[in-house]
C-alpha cells in the first residue's frame, strides 16, 4: 500500500513516514498542497494524510479539489484545531477521517488501516433498500431513480445505515464505524451529518427512512 503524506512540518512528516515504512507502507512526501494535490491526482496513492495549515493550498482546498476531480481517494485529516466546526468543515471538504493533534502514533496507524480497510470493502456490487440505491464503487446515490449528491461522510454514514437496517443505531455505533475515532467531545457530530441527510435523503418524498429512536439513536426504516 502507497501512503502520500501533505505536511510541510518535516519533523511531523518523517515521524510519521517512518512509523508507517515500519507497518509496511510505501510512504511518499510533498510539503504543499500545489505539489501534494499533483501527486494524489497520479492515482498511484491508497491512502492521502495531509495537514489543514500547509503552504500554496491548504488541506481543505486540497480536499475539495481532489474530490472535484473525480477521485475517491481515501483522505486522513491532521490538524491543531479540534472544534466541531473544524472537524464538520473537514469532513464537508471530502475528507473520510480527522486527527486532530498532537496525537499517538498508534492512533494514527489504527485510521489508516481502517480506511485502507474500508476503501477495499466499497469495491463491491451495488446495495438497495427500498427505493435507495447506492454504488459503493463511486458512492453514487438514487432515490426512486433521482441521483442525490452526498458528501463522502454523508456516503459513508448512509451506506452503514443501509447496510444494517431496522436495527437502532446507537450514535457510538455510527462513530465507531463511520468515522474511527472517538466523539466524546464531539458527539452532536452525529446529529448534525443525520440532519444533513434528512434533507437530501427524506425532505423531498413522502416515505421516510431515517428516523430517531428515542434514548438509543437512529434506524433506517420504511414508514
Amino acid at each position: 500500500m502507497k501512503v502520500l503524506i501533505i505536511e510541510d512540518e518535516k519533523k511531523v512528516a518523517g515521524f510519521i513516514k517512518r512509523g508507517l515504512e515500519e507497518d509496511d507502507y510505501q510512504v511518499s512526501i510533498a510539503y504543499n498542497g500545489e505539489e501534494g494535490l499533483k501527486q494524489a491526482l497520479t492515482g498511484e496513492y491508497s491512502l492521502m494524510i495531509l495537514d489543514v495549515m500547509i503552504p500554496k493550498k491548504d488541506g481543505l482546498t486540497v480536499t475539495k479539489e481532489l474530490r472535484e476531480a473525480g477521485s475517491t481517494l481515501p483522505v486522513l485529516m491532521l490538524t491543531a484545531r479540534g472544534t466541531t466546526e473544524d472537524i464538520v468543515s473537514g469532513l464537508e471538504a471530502g475528507a473520510d477521517d480527522y486527527l486532530p493533534k498532537p496525537f499517538a502514533f498508534a492512533e494514527l496507524l489504527a485510521r489508516v488501516n481502517a480506511l485502507v480497510r474500508r476503501s477495499e470493502r466499497d469495491r463491491g456490487a451495488e446495495i438497495f433498500f427500498a427505493d435507495l440505491r447506492l454504488d459503493p464503487v463511486t458512492h453514487k446515490v438514487w432515490r426512486s431513480g433521482n441521483e442525490i449528491e452526498l458528501t463522502a461522510k454523508e456516503y459513508g454514514l448512509l451506506e452503514y445505515m443501509v447496510r444494517n437496517p431496522n436495527v437502532p443505531l446507537s450514535r457510538s455505533m455510527l462513530a465507531d464505524n463511520c468515522w474511527d475515532y472517538e466523539f466524546d467531545r464531539f458527539t452532536n457530530i452525529i446529529d448534525v451529518y443525520i440532519n444533513y441527510l434528512r434533507k437530501k435523503i427524506d425532505r423531498d418524498y413522502p416515505t421516510k427512512l431515517i428516523h430517531t429512536v428515542r434514548g438509543q439513536g437512529y434506524i433506517l426504516r420504511a414508514e
